[in-house]
């Protein structure tokens, strides 16, 4: 198999402190690219490093929704700004949590707004966070959509099939990580089922959400590939076909992945 983890955070705490030994275990099973996504302003240097330094990592740069409070001078400018890097290819992980609230809701969405407006800017697809918060999150990205066009994905989806029908009709793709292992994740099994192959991606979340059958250690993009097995089997297609599938999206939606 050849395969694109689509999120995950090698400059975490679980992963960083043995960075090199995990990128060879991902190359060994197979990955072929990472995305290393960034969450706050902080680590934008350490995130883009890493992609400099390895040629099948990538960046990003962005402000998860429970940062956003944190970070309120970074706008739509100081992303395009920092967004120009050649190893960066998407924005985000931005969005909504309503779940933790870490952040106050207004300051999310403005946030939010701001990142979409950088991705109109720069033509970068945004990588999209969403917990407890599916409907204010699908009411932006269609009235941000209604001031330019601009492609995505919803990360690490376990929303309602309502939810992925709502993302798949404005065109964005939709990540499975390692949730859909889990042995309480019916619902999530059943919408995995049926989306559509040219609009599904996989990824780890590394080094959170490690499937099975690595629960309990550390997630890291080498285990995109149990997940994989796993969707394959779920929906009954061939893994390496759907291995090359994913792989093939990613790079559709991430387009400076191969520029």
């Amino acid at each position: 198999m050849k395969l694109a983890d689509s999120h995950c955070h090698l400059n975490y705490k679980g992963v960083f402190e043995q960075q090199p030994e995990v990128l060879a275990r991902a190359r060994s099973a197979g990955v072929v690219a990472m995305l290393n996504i960034s969450t706050r302003e902080n680590e934008w240097d350490a995130v883009i490093g890493t992609a400099e330094r390895e040629p099948d990592v990538w960046a990003t740069i962005g402000i998860h929704p429970n940062e956003a409070d944190s970070y309120p001078e970074v706008d739509t400018e100081r992303l395009v700004a920092r967004a120009a890097h050649p190893r960066v290819v998407g924005i985000g992980e931005t969005g909504l949590d309503y779940y933790y609230e870490h952040s106050d809701r207004a300051r999310q969405q403005a946030s939010f707004r701001s990142h979409l407006a950088a991705c109109r800017q720069t033509g970068l697809p945004v990588v999209v966070h969403t917990r407890d918060a599916e409907a204010d999150t699908a009411a932006i990205l269609k009235e941000e959509l209604g001031k330019g066009s601009f492609l995505g994905v919803i990360h690490c989806f376990t929303g309602t099939a309502e939810f992925a029908r709502q993302a798949l009709d404005i065109g964005f793709y939709i990540s499975i990580s390692g949730i859909v292992t889990f042995k309480n994740a019916r619902e999530l099994q059943e919408t995995a089922r049926w989306l559509p192959r040219e609009r599904l991606l996989v990824e780890t979340d590394a080094p959170f959400l490690a499937p099975v059958p690595h629960r309990g250690r550390p997630g890291e993009p080498a285990y995109v590939a149990d997940t994989c097995r796993f969707l394959a089997d779920l929906r009954g297609e061939d893994v390496e076909e759907l291995a090359d599938a994913t792989r093939a999206n990613f790079h559709a939606l991430f387009a400076k992945t191969i520029a």
